[in-house]
């Protein structure tokens, strides 16, 4: 059972769940993300992120009209794996498609820009495929 606190940017406050691993994050919509693949590779019982990210994750998953891999999103500073200022940090930062051959990397990437729910879309160059 992982505890995981949202921040509510609407309410401007925090809201505490419990939610085991194989169960839907807060607010995801058709449990198209749940607790483990929000929580990837940490070990960590307690997670965070706001509802915004959670709201820019539902909406672009629609877009898509797909699944997607999520190969990390949430990681505490100590875990390692990203720089120092990392977004992934505060947990409203998603590594997804991994799975995908570079021109559906590409693709996505390209959706994620026009569709305006993400403040950054990495650039290709930094986002090498993983084999």
């Amino acid at each position: 059972m992982a505890k995981i606190l949202v921040y509510n940017n609407s309410l401007n406050r925090m809201e505490t769940y419990y939610r085991g691993l194989k169960e839907q994050m807060p607010y995801n919509v058709n449990r198209t993300l749940t607790v483990e693949e929000f929580r990837g590779s940490s070990d960590s019982e307690i997670l965070w992120t706001d509802r915004r990210t959670m709201q820019s994750w539902n909406n672009f998953r629609k877009l898509y009209g797909k699944a997607i891999f999520v190969g990390f999103a949430f990681k505490r500073p100590w875990e390692g794996g990203h720089s120092n200022l990392s977004q992934h940090y505060a947990g409203v930062a998603f590594d997804v498609a991994q799975n995908l051959s570079e021109s559906g990397r590409n693709a996505m990437r390209s959706l994620a820009i026009r569709s305006g729910y993400w403040r950054y879309v990495e650039p290709a160059i930094d986002t090498p495929m993983v084999q």
